[in-house]
């Protein structure tokens, strides 16, 4: 959050010794453990809070942003089984090898239609091209 080394730290340390000094460094650091302590209570304060709200303990590993690393969740999407019998995969991969075949024959005249009506668009002629355009 700060960005702070362990050579800062040292350094700032160092500063708080001599700006403070001494004699009032001890008082500092009591009221620093005191504010540490007032905080820890404050969270597990507000921890109780949110489980009493939720009813019930709550399962906070839930909440962690380590669980849903994006190369995680490839390496557990890979490692599942794979379906390749499923009519839906099959129907998909073999829906456009027959369109190939079909279209390449219906081009011509798919282009003549679109000429003789030019207002339907034919679903496997070319898009238009203009080279003025570009």
């Amino acid at each position: 959050m700060f960005d702070i080394n362990g050579w800062e730290l040292i350094i700032i340390g160092l500063l708080a010794v001599i700006l403070i000094g001494p004699d009032r460094l001890p008082e500092y650091v009591t009221g620093l453990k005191g504010v540490v302590k007032q905080v820890r209570a404050l969270l597990k304060q507000g921890k109780n809070v949110l489980n009493e709200e939720f009813g019930g303990e709550e399962d906070w590993r839930q909440y962690d942003p380590r669980q849903y690393d994006p190369r995680r969740i490839v390496r557990e999407a890979l490692a599942e089984p794979d379906d390749d019998a499923s009519p839906v995969r099959a129907s998909r991969v073999a829906a456009p090898a027959a369109d190939a075949g079909a279209g390449a024959g219906t081009s011509a005249g798919a282009g003549a239609a679109a000429s003789a009506m030019p207002g339907v668009a034919v679903p496997d002629a070319s898009a238009p091209f203009d080279p003025e355009s570009t």
